[in-house]
C-alpha cells in the first residue's frame, strides 16, 4: 500500500525521489519538500479514515470539512495543471478529489432524506 517513502496508494515515488536526489536543490528545499510530501500523505490517510468512520457515525460538519479539503486539492490540481502545464491530464488527481466529495455528498443527501422520512413517519403514523 505505501512505499518506503510513505507515498500511499496512487502516490508515486517518481516525484519525491527525483526531488530528493537533485543535488542542485539546496538541502533546505529538499527537506521542506519531504515534509510537504509526507504531510499530504498524512492528510490523505486522515481523510480516508474519516470516510470510513463517517459510514457508521454520521457527522455532517466533519463531512463538510472533508469535502472542502478535497475540493481545495482538486482546485489546486486544476489551477496548476492549466496554468503551468496547459492540460489537466498530466496531473489527473483532480478527478478523484472531485469524485470522492461527490459520493460523500450523495451519501449525505440520501441520509438526510431517510432521516426526514423517518421523522415524518413518526410524526404522522398511518
Amino acid at each position: 500500500m505505501c512505499d518506503n517513502g510513505g507515498a500511499c496508494l496512487l502516490g508515486g515515488p517518481e516525484i519525491h525521489h527525483v526531488v530528493q536526489a537533485t543535488d542542485a536543490l539546496p538541502v533546505e528545499i529538499r527537506a521542506i519538500s519531504a515534509v510537504l510530501w509526507h504531510a499530504v500523505t498524512v492528510v490523505l490517510l486522515v481523510l480516508a479514515t474519516g470516510c470510513f468512520w463517517l459510514i457508521g457515525h454520521p457527522n455532517p460538519p466533519l463531512a463538510s470539512v472533508m469535502i472542502a479539503v478535497q475540493l481545495g486539492f482538486a482546485g489546486l490540481f486544476v489551477f496548476y495543471g492549466m496554468a503551468r502545464l496547459q492540460t489537466l491530464w498530466i496531473m489527473p488527481q483532480w478527478i478523484i478529489f472531485l469524485l470522492i466529495p461527490a459520493v460523500m455528498g450523495l451519501g449525505m443527501r440520501h441520509r438526510a432524506r431517510v432521516r426526514a422520512n423517518h421523522r415524518y413517519d413518526h410524526a404522522f403514523p398511518q
